[in-house]
Protein backbone atom coordinates (compact mmCIF):
# COMPACT_ATOMS: atom_id res chain seq x y z
CA UNK A 1 0.00 0.00 0.00
CA UNK A 2 1.76 3.40 -1.03
CA UNK A 3 0.91 6.98 -0.96
CA UNK A 4 1.19 8.70 -4.69
CA UNK A 5 2.00 12.39 -2.91
CA UNK A 6 4.37 13.47 -1.40
CA UNK A 7 3.87 15.28 2.50
CA UNK A 8 4.00 18.87 0.89
CA UNK A 9 1.07 17.48 -1.80
CA UNK A 10 -0.59 15.97 1.66
CA UNK A 11 -0.49 19.29 3.24
CA UNK A 12 -1.62 21.08 0.31
CA UNK A 13 -4.57 18.94 0.11
CA UNK A 14 -5.39 19.98 3.96
CA UNK A 15 -4.81 23.14 3.23
CA UNK A 16 -7.68 23.43 0.67
CA UNK A 17 -9.95 21.47 2.48
CA UNK A 18 -9.47 24.08 5.68
CA UNK A 19 -9.78 26.61 3.12
CA UNK A 20 -13.13 25.92 2.26
CA UNK A 21 -14.35 24.68 5.58
CA UNK A 22 -13.09 28.31 6.68
CA UNK A 23 -15.75 29.74 3.43
CA UNK A 24 -18.51 27.95 4.55
CA UNK A 25 -17.74 25.89 0.73
CA UNK A 26 -17.53 22.33 2.57
CA UNK A 27 -17.76 19.60 0.30
CA UNK A 28 -18.14 16.93 2.55
CA UNK A 29 -16.30 14.77 0.66
CA UNK A 30 -15.79 10.55 1.01
CA UNK A 31 -18.78 10.08 3.08
CA UNK A 32 -21.47 8.41 0.96
CA UNK A 33 -22.50 4.55 0.79
CA UNK A 34 -20.30 3.89 -2.02
CA UNK A 35 -17.62 5.27 -0.37
CA UNK A 36 -18.15 3.07 3.02
CA UNK A 37 -18.31 0.34 0.51
CA UNK A 38 -14.47 0.64 -0.79
CA UNK A 39 -12.82 0.94 2.31
CA UNK A 40 -14.51 -2.69 3.96
CA UNK A 41 -10.99 -4.60 3.16
CA UNK A 42 -8.40 -1.36 2.95
CA UNK A 43 -7.75 1.88 3.65
CA UNK A 44 -4.90 4.82 2.43
CA UNK A 45 -5.05 7.65 4.16
CA UNK A 46 -3.29 10.43 3.22
CA UNK A 47 -2.33 12.47 6.43
CA UNK A 48 -2.31 11.23 9.75
CA UNK A 49 -3.69 13.78 12.56
CA UNK A 50 -2.29 13.91 15.62
CA UNK A 51 -4.13 16.51 18.00
CA UNK A 52 -5.81 17.90 21.41
CA UNK A 53 -9.08 16.03 22.13
CA UNK A 54 -11.09 19.16 22.43
CA UNK A 55 -14.39 18.72 21.20
CA UNK A 56 -14.40 22.12 18.76
CA UNK A 57 -11.13 20.17 16.88
CA UNK A 58 -12.68 17.73 14.92
CA UNK A 59 -10.35 16.79 12.05
CA UNK A 60 -11.99 15.56 9.53
CA UNK A 61 -14.22 18.82 9.93
CA UNK A 62 -11.85 21.45 10.33
CA UNK A 63 -10.01 19.57 6.75
CA UNK A 64 -12.92 18.85 4.99
CA UNK A 65 -12.44 15.16 4.66
CA UNK A 66 -14.54 12.10 4.58
CA UNK A 67 -14.29 8.31 5.24
CA UNK A 68 -9.99 7.07 4.46
CA UNK A 69 -8.25 10.24 4.08
CA UNK A 70 -6.60 10.84 7.56
CA UNK A 71 -5.79 8.46 10.00
CA UNK A 72 -6.68 10.51 13.39
CA UNK A 73 -4.93 10.36 17.08
CA UNK A 74 -6.15 12.64 19.89
CA UNK A 75 -5.28 12.97 23.31
CA UNK A 76 -5.68 15.77 25.69
CA UNK A 77 -3.24 18.98 25.09
CA UNK A 78 -2.12 16.68 22.07
CA UNK A 79 0.25 14.67 25.10
CA UNK A 80 2.50 12.37 23.73
CA UNK A 81 2.66 8.31 25.25
CA UNK A 82 3.53 5.01 24.08
CA UNK A 83 0.37 4.33 22.80
CA UNK A 84 0.23 7.40 20.62
CA UNK A 85 3.41 6.61 19.93
CA UNK A 86 2.62 3.32 18.37
CA UNK A 87 -0.08 4.68 16.70
CA UNK A 88 1.39 7.20 14.71
CA UNK A 89 4.43 4.34 14.03
CA UNK A 90 1.88 2.23 12.56
CA UNK A 91 0.94 5.05 10.32
CA UNK A 92 3.78 5.53 8.87
CA UNK A 93 5.27 2.19 8.72
CA UNK A 94 2.00 0.05 7.84
CA UNK A 95 0.02 2.80 6.74
CA UNK A 96 2.85 4.56 4.60
CA UNK A 97 1.30 8.16 5.19
CA UNK A 98 3.77 10.63 4.19
CA UNK A 99 2.14 13.64 6.77
CA UNK A 100 2.17 13.75 10.08
CA UNK A 101 0.32 16.74 11.26
CA UNK A 102 0.71 17.83 15.33
CA UNK A 103 -2.84 19.96 15.78
CA UNK A 104 -3.24 22.14 18.41
CA UNK A 105 -5.33 25.12 18.65
CA UNK A 106 -5.96 28.54 20.92
CA UNK A 107 -7.51 28.09 24.38
CA UNK A 108 -6.65 24.92 25.08
CA UNK A 109 -7.93 23.75 28.20
CA UNK A 110 -5.11 21.17 29.05
CA UNK A 111 -2.19 23.85 28.12
CA UNK A 112 -4.24 26.63 30.31
CA UNK A 113 -4.66 23.74 33.01
CA UNK A 114 -0.41 23.87 32.51
CA UNK A 115 -0.02 26.88 32.91
CA UNK A 116 -2.01 27.40 36.08
CA UNK A 117 0.18 24.63 37.76
CA UNK A 118 3.28 26.29 36.78
CA UNK A 119 2.03 29.63 37.94
CA UNK A 120 0.59 28.44 41.68
CA UNK A 121 2.51 25.64 42.59
CA UNK A 122 -1.01 23.32 42.87
CA UNK A 123 -1.00 20.55 40.60
CA UNK A 124 -4.11 18.46 39.91
CA UNK A 125 -5.18 15.07 40.62
CA UNK A 126 -4.38 11.45 39.41
CA UNK A 127 -4.49 11.32 35.59
CA UNK A 128 -5.26 14.90 34.93
CA UNK A 129 -1.58 15.53 36.57
CA UNK A 130 0.30 12.87 34.10
CA UNK A 131 -0.76 15.26 31.31
CA UNK A 132 0.05 18.42 32.90
CA UNK A 133 3.91 16.98 33.58
CA UNK A 134 4.00 15.93 30.37
CA UNK A 135 2.53 19.72 28.92
CA UNK A 136 5.16 21.30 31.58
CA UNK A 137 7.86 21.84 29.87
CA UNK A 138 6.44 23.70 26.74
CA UNK A 139 4.68 25.95 29.14
CA UNK A 140 8.61 26.92 30.77
CA UNK A 141 10.16 26.99 27.15
CA UNK A 142 7.64 29.70 26.20
CA UNK A 143 8.08 31.50 29.96
CA UNK A 144 12.33 31.45 29.56
CA UNK A 145 11.10 33.19 26.45
CA UNK A 146 8.56 35.78 27.77
CA UNK A 147 5.67 34.24 25.80
CA UNK A 148 3.17 34.60 28.67
CA UNK A 149 -0.27 34.24 26.65
CA UNK A 150 -1.67 31.66 26.38
CA UNK A 151 -2.00 30.95 22.61
CA UNK A 152 1.76 31.60 22.27
CA UNK A 153 1.79 28.65 24.35
CA UNK A 154 -0.08 26.70 22.24
CA UNK A 155 2.27 27.28 19.16
CA UNK A 156 5.26 26.15 21.42
CA UNK A 157 3.83 23.17 22.84
CA UNK A 158 2.71 22.38 19.08
CA UNK A 159 6.60 22.92 17.95
CA UNK A 160 7.95 20.84 20.66
CA UNK A 161 5.14 17.91 20.65
CA UNK A 162 6.21 17.30 16.78
CA UNK A 163 10.10 18.09 18.31
CA UNK A 164 9.66 15.11 20.51
CA UNK A 165 7.89 12.90 18.09
CA UNK A 166 11.03 12.86 15.71
CA UNK A 167 13.24 12.36 19.14
CA UNK A 168 10.92 9.61 20.53
CA UNK A 169 10.43 7.83 17.68
CA UNK A 170 13.50 6.30 15.20
CA UNK A 171 10.69 5.11 13.14
CA UNK A 172 9.36 8.35 11.92
CA UNK A 173 12.49 10.24 12.56
CA UNK A 174 14.17 7.69 9.65
CA UNK A 175 10.94 8.06 7.48
CA UNK A 176 11.48 12.60 7.85
CA UNK A 177 15.32 11.63 6.82
CA UNK A 178 14.35 9.69 3.96
CA UNK A 179 11.43 12.35 2.54
CA UNK A 180 8.87 9.74 2.60
CA UNK A 181 7.07 11.40 5.48
CA UNK A 182 6.96 15.03 7.53
CA UNK A 183 6.09 16.09 10.57
CA UNK A 184 4.60 19.87 10.97
CA UNK A 185 3.09 21.20 13.82
CA UNK A 186 -0.04 23.35 13.07
CA UNK A 187 -2.37 25.65 15.21
CA UNK A 188 -6.04 26.03 14.90
CA UNK A 189 -8.08 29.10 15.27
CA UNK A 190 -11.30 28.49 16.93
CA UNK A 191 -13.02 31.45 16.16
CA UNK A 192 -12.07 31.92 12.23
CA UNK A 193 -11.58 28.03 11.86
CA UNK A 194 -7.83 28.73 9.95
CA UNK A 195 -5.41 26.16 10.69
CA UNK A 196 -2.12 27.51 10.50
CA UNK A 197 1.86 26.23 9.67
CA UNK A 198 3.76 26.81 12.65
CA UNK A 199 6.83 24.11 12.54
CA UNK A 200 7.81 21.58 9.60
CA UNK A 201 10.45 18.63 9.15
CA UNK A 202 10.80 17.01 6.29
CA UNK A 203 7.95 19.24 4.40
CA UNK A 204 9.26 18.47 0.53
Amino acid sequence: MTNKISPAQAWQRLLEGNERFVSGDARHPNQGASRRSELVNTQNPFAVIFGCSDSRLAAEIIFDLGLGDAFVVRTAGHVLDDAVLGSLEYSVSILQVPLIVVLGHDNCGAVTATKNAVETGEMPQRFIRDLVERITPSVLTSLRDGRTEINDMVVDHAKLTAERLLESSPVIAAAVHDSSTAVIGVAYRLEEGRAQLVSESGLV
